[in-house]
């Protein structure tokens, strides 16, 4: 992997792609997903209903949040879509900074948008 473009502990962005880290259930290994793999990220609010009190896992199949315990405080969700069944989500500690430079590698795009 490359130099770190933006770094939080839980997720990471360099040249070559996105880092989840604490990503698989049980054992808190990390998922990497290459800018190339990515249809687009989806801006999302969080709220109760969907992730802020969700510290790892799912309510819903289609989506998958890595272990994070200082979700319940964040605001804003990204939602990968990778063209499977199940999107990654995350919760970065600076959701400007990560959607700044996500927006030149891949489409993204805020909720309810196309």
């Amino acid at each position: 992997m490359g130099e770190p473009l933006y770094a939080d502990g839980v997720l990471s962005l360099d040249d070559r792609g996105v880092t989840i880290r604490r990503y698989y259930f049980p054992l808190a290994a990390a998922k990497h997903i290459s800018y190339h793999g990515v249809r687009r990220v989806e801006v999302r609010p969080m709220n109760w209903l969907t992730g802020k009190g969700r510290l790892w896992g799912t309510g819903d199949p289609r989506y998958w949040l890595p272990l994070d315990m200082r979700r319940p405080a964040k605001q804003i969700l990204l939602c990968f879509d990778l063209g499977r069944r199940v999107k990654p989500c995350v919760s970065p500690d600076d959701p400007d900074r990560v959607i700044e430079l996500l927006r030149g590698r891949v489409p993204v795009v805020e909720a309810g948008g196309g």
